[in-house]
């Protein structure tokens, strides 16, 4: 079997879904005749053609806006943001009409749009291309915040958010794009929204991450294991509804807790998490759940940007901290 990176793995969830729903159509900045900025949609336009592969102006309201009209009429478009600093124009449309579609309708209309945007640091680009603002998305009601982390699990669950019958925001690492490449069967399988996938089993500390930072934290778990202490790991992959239970069952058997993102400490998903854990876990702690993330502050220029970054090191540090407690 051949193995493809995570930006192949889009595109054949894409060219694979387009192929069996014709009202499935992808449209976006450059993602026609130039594929893309990172070439997720390579060839769409040849395979599909002009009326479901579309180049629009750089005028993110406005692609943000089609959708809905879109997806009101019984379409299934698929939505590029060059970038996730670049989406922020669209959220008068996605948070006042995309979500709400439904529920102003009172379930007569749906509207099942996916809005795909690189996201996260890493890859020496300035300030707009760097960010990971999911929070803000995790926070509106009647969205879905999915993350993928591997090849793999960007194929099916980007399938499962095109199938979707209510809005996903789609966020991809790009620092995830072509770092890593794995056997991924073009089947159609989609993955389930809205749970955690456990990606290594242990009993001594739960690491919680999303996103390109599990490539740190699975580094992490397969160093602190030479110790002999073993971690859980836990790609929480669908931070918005938060698979809740997955995370208790893996804090109730290990009784600490590591979470890691790339994103700013304030307000973060993590204090989501965090919280969580005090509300409903806080008799399985043996120790104070530890934030380990990127800063508050703009994301630095190139020269600065791997000191953003939550490392290994600081990782392996929290992990011996818990293991103290």
């Amino acid at each position: 079997m051949v193995e493809i990176t995570l930006v192949e793995a889009l595109n054949q969830a894409l060219a694979y879904e387009m192929q069996c729903d014709p009202n499935v159509l992808v449209l976006g900045e450059d993602v026609g005749i130039n594929g893309g900025v990172f070439r997720v949609t390579q060839d769409l336009l040849k395979k599909f053609g002009p009326d479901r592969v579309l180049d629009t102006p750089l005028a993110e309201s406005m692609i943000a806006g089609m959708c809905v009209g879109m997806a009101s009429q019984g379409l299934r478009p698929v939505a590029e943001f060059q970038f996730m600093g670049f989406s922020y124009p669209g959220l008068d449309q996605i948070i006042n009409h995309a979500t709400r579609l439904r529920n102003r309708t009172r379930g007569r209309l749906s509207c099942p749009i996916v809005y795909r945007m690189p996201y996260g640091a890493g890859i020496h680009a300035p300030e707009h291309h760097s960010e990971s603002t999911e929070a803000i998305y995790a926070h509106i009601p009647g969205l879905r915040v999915v993350i993928p982390s591997s090849p793999a699990r960007a194929y099916g669950l980007l399938l499962a958010a095109i199938r979707d019958p209510d809005p996903v925001i789609f966020l991809e690492p790009s620092r995830l794009y072509r770092l890593v490449k794995q056997a991924v069967v073009n089947d159609g399988k989609a993955l389930p929204l809205d749970r955690c996938f456990k990606l290594r089993d242990g009993s001594n500390v739960t690491l919680i991450s999303w996103g390109a930072m599990l490539h740190e934290t699975l580094n992490v778990a397969k160093q602190v294991a030479e110790e002999g202490i073993e971690c859980d790991v836990i790609d929480v992959a669908t931070i918005k509804p938060l698979d809740r239970l997955s995370i208790l069952t893996s804090v109730e058997k290990t009784g600490r807790c590591i979470i890691i993102h790339e994103a700013p400490l304030n307000c973060g998903v993590g204090a989501e998490i965090a919280a969580m854990l005090a509300e409903q876990g806080l008799f399985f702690l043996k120790a104070p759940v530890i934030r380990v993330t990127g800063y508050d502050t703009v994301v630095p220029y190139f020269k600065l940007e791997k000191k953003y970054l939550p490392s290994e090191s600081r990782i392996k540090q929290a992990v011996y901290t818990v293991m103290e407690s």
